[in-house]
């Protein structure tokens, strides 16, 4: 065994030099956010320096002679500069000349990890491990030299750990390295002049103790019993501690010490192995070995591999058989190792990263192989603090990643995933109770990060504008916008950002990551606008703002997820339903609703206020003589529909017809108002006097005698009823205001629909359709009223003229007593008078309506009189000439020598009359012989024995019953007062 290490020696310097301090070690610099290591913490304390150079004892141990091996790098730099030359050192045929032309192009292991290498190396131009830029010293040469160096080893530390292995290997000859406790070894061999002085040999002497205690003790590889053997180490360790301990072969305490290290070392593991078991136990193990891998960094470079790490892992890999260390712990600690580094050489070289990633791919490999109760607990640790640090990046990456960083995301999401994979898929029991197919992990914690960081975004974004609004509030600054319409903005934006920088990254673990993006910003944004919404009690400019732009913001959510999802199976159903509509429009168009049934409220109010007011004049210097309030209500219309339009909301089409409607049910409203209290043609009409029969007395003495009494009588029997009276706002000359009021009204709709649609024009949500279709934006009820009104209006006015106003010429003055001095003329000559003003008044376009029907109230009233006048009334065959004559001059004034009615109207209407006068100039036995006909025709055999009373239907003609019986009563006739008592029994009077 001492060849062996006598050849460790072998190329190395014998210059006496400590290499500069290169940068500290990883286990030197933790900053904040790397986490604690999951190596595991020692419960004996060692320093850095201390850890080093026991891993670097261990690493000379095991690797003997091949230290003093040339490194690839050296073997290739000498080929290339010099091939011919003999004096290379080394053969081109050899393994190790072979071996560097392939390190020389490139490291295989670097290759495998994804990391950089140097392509080509000129002689004497690369950096010395340690020499700092422009060091002029040469590049080490063999393996033993870099792993000093890099393990910061000075050369007299080195030349004394070599002496030391030669002797043991002299006095161990034929024994294998496991089987040597080589910290026991070391303090046999080494004496005090071996060291500077006595206080280096006495810190040394305490550490290799505590390397006895740790190895053995504190974490040994087979657990402790109650053996003799512990107690006794843990007392000699110390009381060496106390006083110095003798290390020679013969010592006493030398002995208690070899046989109690030994006992405990060479328990078995279970292995068959005939290895000591001093440096094997967890975390012991390793942190030396963390502490080996490390050496594989450039030391002017912590962010690089050397190139020569192949020639360094080869041999750092001789180190298993004494720290118990396996593949699969090889690849756990050394991606921890590629991790902690990224970290705390600030998470810049992404080489780091990746290389990180793809061991953990080895990883996941070797957990899916295992079992093993001590490395599933280490895996765990490991996984569980990459985790965590990825975490606690992406659970807010909006606060972590932008434009300049955001290269890295990608591969610290898959760094995150990978390790999330591994422990639910190799390590939970769960998972392996479910079916895998239940579960897919990558697309679950990408949704949760997803999640978790938009929530974030949205709350610091709703703060920051929140904060913003008080500042200005405070400073009495009026803000632009309301700060749920900036928070829309913003929203929309963030989706944007997200959409372009972060979607395509997340894209790889899941297929609609836009979706759930803009499905959880939906839903943030939902609950604010919500609550908003349910505090919202009137259309307001700010609340239509807020709900406009959470219109907007939900239209380019929607159309992201929609966009996003296009592949999917469901075509983004299912984000969709995550989506629950804001209803912003429908929102708005509610309130649009209220505000204009508000606006209708108040305009019935006013109605009805303003019209107990009106006295229904007509407004001054304006034609069409309207009252006041006619033109008040068109105004009011206007303005309505000016503020309507005015409405900064995005849907006037859309609530258009409610505000139409609306205002049609007001200007109907106004119709029935004005209209109302006049009365109507059966207001005015008297009712008809029970039927008598006159007196076969001298008519001039009967009626003379009547007439003293028929006045009183005639009223009496009139019963004419009005509303309100003669005169103030029902007098003639008001209620032609009233109809031209709403002759107005009517003429005008047609206008107020044409503004209508100039302004439909000049909107911007409006479309061809919306001004092309007139449904929606006409006026239904209020032509019809209004028509109706003047057609009300027109006849009520009409009977109340004939009626009630010229009721003492007509009703109670034509053909009372003598025909010949109770004539049409006092009437016709007061109607006329009537006629005048009415047609001064009204307006042109009704002016021929009235008049009509003022003519038709005439004719009608005629015949009343004739008909239905009562007993104070008697006429003979001879007086049906004066009763001829009247009713042309009537329809004379009505035709007015041509300027008044057409004579196709006036014979229109007098048909009625036409025929019923021709009655009262044919004889009284021709009547009794055609109503006993016509009778008889109308109630067959049942009228044969005894002739029925014909009812009165109010439908005056020659052909008619009730009107020949009625021309019957008022013959002055014997036979027709015989054929009347004989037949029905009529009295003579009432």
């Amino acid at each position: 065994m001492a060849h062996l290490f006598r050849e460790l020696s072998l190329g190395h310097s014998k210059r006496e030099t400590t290499p500069p301090p290169p940068p500290p070690s990883m286990a030197s610099v933790i900053p904040s956010d790397l986490p604690p290591s999951p190596l595991g913490q020692l419960a004996v304390q060692f320093s850095e320096s201390d850890l080093r150079l026991i891993a670097y004892e261990i690493f000379v141990a095991a690797c003997r002679s091949a230290t003093g091996k040339p490194l690839s790098s050296a073997v290739s730099s000498v080929s290339v500069a010099n091939p011919d030359s003999p004096s290379n050192g080394v053969s081109p045929a050899s393994p190790a000349a072979q071996r560097s032309l392939t390190a020389a192009a490139a490291s295989k292991m670097k290759k495998a990890l994804g990391m950089k290498s140097l392509s080509s190396l000129s002689p004497g131009s690369t950096k010395s491990p340690g020499s700092g830029s422009g060091g002029k010293s040469k590049r080490p040469t063999t393996v033993g030299e870099l792993m000093r160096i890099q393990m910061r080893v000075s050369e007299s530390v080195d030349s004394r750990v070599r002496r030391a292995f030669l002797r043991i290997a002299a006095s161990q000859v034929g024994r294998k390295i496991e089987s040597v406790v080589l910290p026991l070894e070391l303090l046999q061999q080494l004496k005090s002049s071996d060291f500077t002085d006595q206080q280096e040999y006495d810190a040394w002497l305490k550490r290799s103790l505590k390397v006895l205690e740790a190895g053995l003790l504190l974490h040994p590889r087979v657990p402790l019993d109650k053996t003799s053997s512990s107690q006794r180490l843990r007392q000699i360790i110390h009381g060496a501690l106390d006083r110095p301990l003798e290390t020679g072969r013969n010592s006493e305490q030398m002995q208690s010490l070899r046989s109690a290290v030994m006992s405990l070392a060479t328990r078995s593991d279970g292995s068959f192995s005939d290895s000591c078991h001093w440096a094997d136990g967890s975390p012991f193990n390793l942190r030396l070995y963390e502490m080996l891998l490390e050496a594989c960094f450039d030391s002017s470079d912590a962010t690089s591999m050397e190139e020569e790490v192949d020639d360094l892992m080869e041999h750092i890999k001789k180190t298993w058989v004494i720290l118990g260390i396996n593949q699969m712990l090889h690849n756990l600690c050394f991606t921890w190792l590629l991790f902690s580094r990224y970290v705390v050489t600030g998470q810049v070289e992404l080489d780091l990263l990746y290389a990180c990633e793809s061991q953990l791919a080895e990883v996941a490999k070797d957990a899916k192989t295992t079992k093993d109760p001590e490395y599933s607990q280490v895996l765990s640790a490991t996984l569980s603090a990459i985790l965590g640090w990825a975490e606690k990046r992406l659970l807010a990456y909006h606060d972590t990643f932008d434009r300049s960083n955001v290269g890295t995301m990608e591969g610290i999401v898959s760094l995150g995933v990978s390790a999330a994979r591994i422990l639910v898929e190799d390590i939970s029991n769960e998972y392996r109770r479910r079916r895998k197919g239940e579960v897919d992990v990558a697309r679950t914690r990408i949704e949760t990060y997803i999640r978790s960081s938009l929530r974030t975004a949205f709350a610091q974004a709703s703060r920051m504008e929140k904060a913003d609004s008080s500042r200005r509030a405070s400073r009495n600054q009026k803000n632009p916008l309301p700060v749920l319409a900036i928070l829309a903005k913003d929203i929309g934006e963030l989706a944007v950002q997200e959409k372009r920088m972060f979607s395509p990254i997340w894209k790889r673990w899941h297929p609609f990551a836009a979706g759930v993006a803009v499905a959880t910003l939906h839903v943030c944004y939902g609950n604010e606008i919500k609550q908003f919404i349910s505090g919202i009690s009137e259309l307001t400019p700010d609340a239509v703002q807020v709900l406009r732009a959470a219109d907007k913001l939900e239209k380019d959510l929607v159309q992201i997820a929609v966009e996003d999802s296009v592949d999917s199976d469901d075509g983004g159903k299912a984000i969709i339903r995550e989506m629950p509509p804001f209803e912003a429009e429908t929102v708005i168009a509610n309130l649009v609703k209220d505000w204009i049934k508000a606006r209708i409220d108040r305009l019935k109010e006013w109605v009805d206020r303003n019209l107990q007011q009106e006295v229904w004049n007509p407004v001054e210097n304006q034609e069409g003589g309207y009252a006041l309030s006619a033109a008040e209500v068109l105004r009011i219309t206007d303005e309505t529909l000016e503020a309507f339009f005015q409405l900064p909301i995005p849907m006037h089409p859309a609530v258009l017809p409610d505000l139409i409607i609306g205002l049609d049910k007001y200007l109907q409203y106004y119709v029935s108002k004005a209209k109302s209290g006049c009365g109507s043609r059966t207001t005015y009409m008297p009712t008809m006097p029970a039927l008598t029969r006159c007196t076969t007395e001298s008519k001039f003495q009967g009626v003379w005698k009547k007439k003293e009494k028929s006045p009183p009588s005639q009223k009496k029997n009139s019963q004419v009823t009005i509303s309100n009276g003669e005169g103030g706002s029902f007098g003639v000359t008001q209620i032609c205001v009233r109809i031209n009021s709403l002759h107005k009204i009517r003429s005008e709709l047609d206008n107020v629909e044409k503004r209508v649609i100039t302004h439909l024009r000049n909107c911007e949500s409006a479309h061809t359709d919306d001004f092309s279709n007139g449904l929606g934006k006409k006026f239904e009820l209020t032509p019809a009223a209004c028509i109706e009104g003047v057609q009300q209006l027109s006849e009520s006015l009409a009977y109340k003229v004939v009626f009630h106003d010229l009721s003492h010429a007509l009703w109670d003055g034509l053909y009372i007593g003598d025909l010949s001095s109770s004539r049409i003329e006092p009437f016709l000559k007061e109607l006329e008078q009537n006629l005048t003003v009415i047609a001064e008044t009204v307006h042109e376009r009704v002016r021929t309506r009235i008049i009509t029907d003022i003519m038709r109230a005439s004719f009608d009233g005629f015949l009343l009189v004739l008909l239905a006048g009562g007993p104070s009334r008697a006429f003979t065959i001879q007086d049906s000439q004066i009763m001829e004559q009247d009713f042309k001059s009537m329809k004379d004034l009505f035709w007015a020598n041509g300027d008044g009615l057409a004579m196709d109207l006036i014979d229109k209407f007098s048909t009625t009359v036409r025929g019923v006068l021709p009655l009262f100039s044919t004889d009284t036995d021709s009547l009794i012989e055609r109503f006993k006909g016509m009778t008889l025709e109308a109630y067959g055999s049942s009228a044969k024995s005894r002739l029925p009373l014909p009812p009165t239907s109010g439908q005056w003609s020659g052909m008619e019953p009730n009107t020949l019986l009625r021309v019957l009563c008022y013959r002055h006739d014997e036979s027709a007062t015989r054929f009347l008592k004989k037949t029905y029994n009529l009295p003579k009077k009432l």
